[in-house]
Order: structure tokens, then sequence, then C-alpha cells
């Protein structure tokens, strides 16, 4: 792949606010002789561009942590192996957290130049720094609960070594007045603005206040099950703050850190380094999306491999009942039994397919609960999706997988082709490939999620919320998150978006076309109609789509609402007769102090607090309580009155 240099402005914030952080650490030699141009001062614009390059919510626990374990347990993926009967488990974690302590830091060093400087006008960067701080912080009690804040990040000002652990219900608290005055900040006169060093919002501050009143809906449904007045209300003081909130998909928290790289993996810059391959789509989820003929589907998932032009491959090499079922069905044959043309929903909706919501198929298998032939087509392909011909092989791809090209840049992208014989006897194995390197565009909040949560409050409060109803908020929700999917689609260059690459007649390219929003909205399964509890249902599930690319929400989003539900004839959850409900996770491992560990004491009293009995893993073989697992009884304070999984309050 070609590398290429870093933008240079951006660039330069970041090393700038590198350096800023460092200062402190010169302070105590402020009297030496110096040359005045050697003397690093704290940069405002510089740190906040720093605290934007890191802003990594999951980094590579993306892939190697949280999609597999929450796409798992919330049944929104669907493991490539099946759910085995360790799928409750989890290994120790590997990191998350540090992010918000180390924007936490930014945010304090800019906090102690402003009051020194007593001059206000580098308030925006502050702000926008802090912002990005209760993010993290918001995204981190979801998995652990209690974490230091108040007190946290204050060794070079206050000498705190050992900080205090803040409970979830002090820190919402604490970030609802955080916010309140970020925003007072940002809507004051005469800020400095840089937008060169601002890659999410170019200093448009407008814009940086509306993600703060935004982020307090966030709080607020996870408040809810806790003390819905209280919840209700902070959404009524958003909806009616003079900030506003992104409603709109041009106010989208929305962008691209930077357009190239200057060396190595470089994944603070473009998000995990490593694919997604291994989770696969399910059944349920996919037929809920092609039932609703939601685009969507085919900009967060991959296509199969069988274009056409493949199909006709296994034909011609006696394959056609090895192909997948879901591709066989869609195809139409001549009288030569050749491919024809597609049936069914016709391209692209017949590349995508997946995997069953299937217990241990291998022991299903050998009890009889699986045809062999459903075994061998799911689970034990093995030469079943490979062509050979003259000694040369090819495989297939037969399912589809998250889309890497919205979670990673940089990413080659080779189109499946058939193998064919020259004349000669050689093979022409018809090497197609995309190889441009293309950055990374994330989405973290947008309006697709503040309408629903709008539509999700007014259903709550009665059916009507901030002067509009339920369904005005939901159709604007879906409508945005369709919208925001399509343009990261297109920003991140996903294959088969805009092009078809030349090769197959019968391809279609995946881009959002005329009417087809509108046309999926008025779907049975999509358009909101129904008792109340059948209309919560289609708003938290279109949250939980919404959310395919924000695995963390994803799973927070089914933990505190109970769906995918158990039995639901839009979107089931699968209960399996092997596993109790309780069993499964709601939160990630506490990894157990050690004796060395300066913070021992502290974290054992938090833990304490929040009635974690156990740090350890949570495996079937670790059950207790009746067999409840730990890591689902033992649960966070935002969790507490939750429904458990699949089961929705009614």
């Amino acid at each position: 792949m070609k590398m290429m240099k870093l933008n240079r402005l951006f660039i330069a914030g970041v090393l700038i606010a590198g350096l800023a952080t460092a200062t402190s650490c010169r302070d105590d030699f402020k009297d030496l002789n110096n040359d005045p141009s050697n003397v690093t001062k704290t940069i405002p614009d510089g740190i906040l561009a720093q605290a934007i390059n890191q802003f990594q919510p999951t980094d590579y626990l993306l892939w190697f942590y949280n999609t597999p374990y929450f796409t798992r347990w919330d049944q929104m993926g669907t493991p490539g192996g099946g759910f085995s009967n360790d799928y409750t488990g989890m290994a120790e974690d590997g990191g998350q957290g540090s992010q918000t302590f180390a924007t936490l830091r930014l945010r304090n060093r800019l906090q102690t130049y402003i009051n020194e400087k007593k001059d206000v006008a580098d308030n925006g960067y502050l702000a926008a720094t802090g912002i990005l701080t209760v993010y993290l912080g918001i995204f981190d009690t979801d998995i652990y609960g209690s974490m230091p804040y108040s007190e946290a990040a204050h060794y070079d000002d206050k000498g705190i070594l050992t900080p205090k652990y803040d409970n979830v219900q002090t820190l919402y608290d604490t970030w609802m007045d955080e916010l309140d005055s970020y925003i007072k900040m940002l809507q004051a006169s005469g800020l400095n603005s840089n937008a060169k060093q601002d890659a999410a919002y170019k200093c448009d501050w407008a814009k940086w206040a509306k993600l703060a009143n935004s982020l307090k809906l966030k709080i607020a449904v996870r408040l809810y099950n806790n003390d819905p007045a209280k919840a209700i209300k902070i959404a009524e003081e958003a909806a009616a703050n003079s900030a506003g909130l992104i409603l709109s998909t041009d106010d989208d928290f929305l962008f691209c850190k930077a357009t190239d790289v200057n060396s190595g993996n470089a994944d603070v810059v473009y998000g995990t380094g490593n694919g997604l391959s291994t989770v696969y789509a399910t059944k349920n989820v996919f037929k809920f999306m092609l039932d609703s003929k939601d685009p969507r589907i085919r900009f967060i998932y991959a296509k199969n491999s069988y274009n056409s032009k493949v199909v006709q491959s296994f034909i011609d090499n006696g394959k056609w009942d090895k192909l997948p079922t879901d591709v066989k069905k869609n195809v139409i044959r001549d009288e030569n039994g050749n491919f024809k043309a597609w049936g069914g929903m016709g391209e692209p909706w017949v590349r995508y397919t997946a995997l069953p919501v299937q217990y241990e198929p291998k022991n299903s298998h050998d009890s009889k609960l699986l045809s062999d032939e459903d075994y061998e087509e799911y689970w034990n392909s093995g030469t079943r999706y490979l062509i050979d011909i003259a000694g040369k092989q090819k495989s297939y791809n037969p399912f589809s997988y998250y889309t890497n090209e919205m979670r990673r840049g940089r990413v080659d992208f080779t189109l499946p082709t058939a193998m064919t014989k020259n004349a000669d006897g050689s093979v022409n194995m018809h090497i197609i490939q995309d190889t441009q390197d293309n950055p990374l565009y994330q989405m973290y909040l947008g309006a697709g999620e503040v309408n629903l949560y709008l539509a999700e409050f007014a259903l709550l409060n009665g059916g009507r919320f901030a002067g509009k109803s339920a369904e005005e908020w939901y159709n604007a929700g879906v409508r945005a998150s369709v919208e925001e999917f399509n343009k990261l689609a297109a920003d991140n260059k996903i294959p088969y978006y805009g092009t078809t690459y030349n090769y197959d007649p019968n391809e279609k390219p995946i881009d959002l076309q005329a009417g087809e929003i509108d046309a999926m909205l008025a779907t049975p399964d999509v358009q909101l109609t129904g008792t109340k509890s059948e209309k919560l249902e289609k708003v938290y599930l279109q949250l939980l789509i919404h959310f395919s690319e924000q695995p963390d929400d994803q799973f927070v989003t089914a933990r505190r609402s109970g769906y995918p539900k158990v039995g639901s004839t839009l979107l089931p959850f699968v209960k399996f007769d092997q596993v109790a409900l309780s069993a499964i996770p709601r939160r990630f491992v506490i990894t157990a102090p050690l004796v060395t560990d300066r913070m021992k004491a502290v974290k054992e009293a938090a833990y304490a607090e929040e009635g974690f009995k156990t740090f350890g893993t949570n495996s079937q073989g670790s059950q207790y309580n009746g067999g409840n697992a730990p890591l689902n009884v033992e649960r966070l304070w935002q969790d507490k009155n939750a429904p458990q999984w699949g089961t929705p309050k009614e």
C-alpha cells in the first residue's frame, strides 16, 4: 500500500500539545538561562488537536474485544463457529479507559492555563476538550461503572497520587453540570478559533455546543431505568436548551481525523488496524433488514462472494449443490442449467447472506438437531466453497461479515472472480483489486441517534415530546440514520459503492437510491404502528441497527431495553436451553488489584460499593447464586433495574 505524509497543520498541533503536556516538568528550571525560542508553552488549539487525534473510544479493542463479545451477548452478530458452550465467558481486558484519563489530563491542563492567564478567549478549546472527556467517560462507565474522575489526572497541579473513585450516579450529575458549563462557554463571544486544528467541527463552536447538549440524552437514556422522572427532565431541558440538538446530519459528530499518514500503522489516525471478518451477521438480523428493505444492510455488511460469474463457475465445475442455500434460492437458471438472472429481491440484496443463531452446532449435528447438509453448509464447509482448476484453487466467502472499510482505513479489496482455463491449459485467475488508500471517516454521535432517543422519550411520556409526536421523531431518526450510513459508505469508499468494477454485468452498486428510505418507512416492520410496547420495540431495533458501527452503544441499548426480545416476530432473541439468560454478562471483567498497586484499597472500596464480589472470568463453570453468573448478577449501578436479556418490561 502507498503511504502518504500527514497533514502538516494538524500534526503540528498534536506535536505542540504533546510538548505542552510536558512543560510542568520544566517549570522547576524556569529560572535557568534559556533561549526564549526554545521554551515550550501551552498552546490551547494544539491541545484540542491532540485530544481529537487520540479520540478513539475502542481502539484495537474494537476487533479484539468489544465487537466479538458484545455482538454475541446481544445476538446482533454471530461467531464464525457458532455459539460455543463458553460464549458467556471472556478474557481479561486489554486497557479500555486509558483514553479518558489521557484526555482528562489535557482538559485539566487547559483549565489551569486559562485560570493562570485570566483570559477566557480560549474557552472554546477547553470546552471542546472537556466534551470529548465526558463522551469517553460515559463510554467507560457503560462497561466498568465507577471510575476516578474528580481527582484524576491532578498529579501535576495538586499532587494527587491516589484519586478517589466516583460512582456512576455522581458522575452523571457531574457531567451534566460540566456540559452546561461548556455550553455557556461556547455561546460566549470573542472566542479564539483555529479551524485548521479542529478536525471535527473546524472550531464551529455552535456545533460543539449541540454535541454537548446531545450528550445529555445519552446520559438520560442510561438513567431512565433507575430514575425515570429525572431522565425525562434532563431530556426536556436538553430539548429546550438554546444550544439546540444534533437533529440534522449537517451537525453530525462524524469526521476524518487526517487525510494522510507518514509512517507505520498509524492506527491512532485510522482506527483499528485489524479486520472484523470473524464476526458474521445473523439470519435474524438479516431477515429483519431485508424484509424492511433497509439500505443500511449494504453499508454495514459485505456482499458475499457469489456474483453471477462465480455462481456460473460453480455450475461449470459440477458444484451447484454446494452453493449456499440462500444463494441458490435466488438464482434463475436457463434450460441448460446455466445462470440466467437473479430472482428474489435481485442484486445487490441477494448478495447478503448470514449464519443462523445456533448453539454448539457440532453437538447439535451429532444429536441430529441439524441435518448433515445444514451442518456442512454453515459450520463444516471444508472444500465446499472452493474451486480447483488444474491445481489452482480459489475459495469463496459464503456469508456476510462486517464491512472492514467502515472501521479501518487503508484496506485493499479483492473482487471475487471466477477462474478460467486458457487454450494453452494455463489458468487465468482474473485478479481485480482496489488498492487505493483511503482515510477513515467515523461517526460518534449523529442525528439518527438523537432523533431516535427523542422518539423513545415521546413513547415513554405519553406519545409526544418537545412539540413533536413519537412518529415524527422516529421517522426523522430512521431517515437520518440511513443517510449517515450512506455518507460513511461513500466517504470510506467501501467495496461496490459507486462501482461494479466492470466485471460482472449482473452486478449492482450499493449506493442509496432515490425513494428507498420512504419505501423502508412504509414497510410493516418499520412503520411506527401498534401498541406502545410494539412501537418501543421498533424504536429500540432501529437504535440497535444504527449502532452497528458502535458495538458498545449497541450493547448498552440491548441491555437497558431488553431487546431483541425472546419470541419476537420482528427480530427475536434466541434463548438456548443450555444457557440461562442470567448467565450472559452485562459488564466486563474487573481485574483484581495487585498487592503492589498503590490504588488497591481505593479500588476495593469502590468495587465493594458497587456490590462486586468477583473480579475474574465469567465462564459457565464460574456460576454461583443458583446458576446465575457474576457478570450478570453483579450489575453496574445504571443497570440494576434494567430487564434481563430478551425480556423487556411490558
